[in-house]
């Protein structure tokens, strides 16, 4: 079964009843991640979720069949996340679907890959598994989805909220589902008893925007501003910026330079691609500096270890959630001082 980000949500609910087996990929990780999630949150039963990374399924095929065909210590529900990169899963898909006996849902997010991948390929056409590609959103798109998410929430949202909840949530359905959760809470708002939100209240809930808080420090390390680096870290920590947020925002920022330099190609005209981009409002024109100037340090080969660094990096934080501003520090840095040597 595939699907698109049009159709996925009505694909959803017969997906998480008829497949086990889920492979979201495409240039958007944000909305790859939350179809992820929502098909998560339809499963009857999803009950523990078990985190597993590309590299070490692709170190190990073997691993992840055994994993969805165990059972926990107490016999109770399961479901594998995997977190990959382009097809470094493929092996272990294969080993999968060629094992016996019956598996947990296992759900497959993989930056950089294809609906023409590999494991896109070995998966599209089964009945037990859906394949979905995700591109980049654009601002009216997302400021659409956020009226339809304060809908739902109870809150009703002009134009002009929506938007800035999406320019705030840098793009990020997930972060802006968030904004619409604390802004309905705040309000007191429920789909029995609505209420109209106001920018006065959209204020008092407080969240800095990416703007604000992430993008500086994203900007700075992927430019290898290795100058401005340490008032941006000192700034991390006066602010408590959470380490995930703030990891997701860079997540982002990775899938938004691949899909540019994938349009580049080989004519290599980043200006002609940035400009055109622009025109078409898929990145917002305060953004077209900072884009030229990481797409010129990060792409081939450096890009696709900077999406590897990240992901690694994501794993590492979940799992030591006490040292997480420690261990973003330490990492940002050695990425920081990596993009600078780009500039030689």
């Amino acid at each position: 079964m595939k699907a698109t980000q049009k159709d996925f949500a009505r694909n959803a609910p017969r997906a998480a009843k008829e497949c086990r087996i889920f492979f979201f990929c495409g240039p958007d990780e944000a909305g790859a991640s939350a179809a992820a999630q929502r098909i998560v949150e339809l499963l009857p039963d999803a009950g523990e979720r078990i985190e597993l990374g590309g590299g070490e399924l692709k170190r190990d095929p073997v691993r992840l069949g055994d994993e969805a065909r165990s059972t926990s210590l107490f016999g109770d529900t399961r479901h594998i996340w995997v977190r990959a990169s382009g097809d470094e899963a493929h092996d272990a898909l294969k080993v999968l679907t060629e094992g016996e006996g019956e598996a947990c849902p296992v759900l497959v997010v993989a930056t950089s890959a294809t609906d023409k991948s590999r494991s896109a390929k070995l998966l599209a056409k089964r009945g037990d598994a859906l394949v979905a590609m995700f591109y980049p959103p654009d601002l009216a798109q997302v400021s659409a989805t956020v009226r339809q998410m304060g809908d739902a929430a109870g809150i009703s949202l002009n134009g002009a909220l929506a938007e800035r909840i999406a320019r705030g949530a840098g793009m990020d359905v997930r972060l802006a589902q968030s904004e619409v959760i604390k802004l309905a809470l705040y309000l007191g708002a429920s789909q029995q008893s609505p209420r109209p939100a106001t920018a006065e209240a959209l204020d008092e809930i407080g969240a800095a925007t990416e703007e604000d808080g992430f993008m500086p420090l994203v900007n700075a390390v992927l430019a290898g501003d290795v100058k401005k680096l340490p008032g941006e870290l000192h700034r991390m920590r006066e602010l408590s910026l959470n380490p995930v947020g703030l990891l997701l925002a860079f997540e982002r920022r990775a899938a938004q330079l691949a899909a540019l330099a994938a349009k580049v190609g080989p004519r290599g005209d980043i200006r002609g691609t940035i400009e055109a981009e622009k025109r078409a409002r898929r990145i917002f024109w305060r953004d077209e500096r900072d884009l030229d100037t990481q797409l010129r340090r990060w792409r081939g080969k450096r890009l696709d270890r900077l999406v590897d660094r990240l992901m690694a990096l994501h794993r590492t934080l979940l799992a030591n959630s006490q040292a997480g501003e420690l261990l973003l520090a330490q990492e940002l840095t050695t990425i920081a001082r990596f993009a600078a040597q780009a500039k030689r």
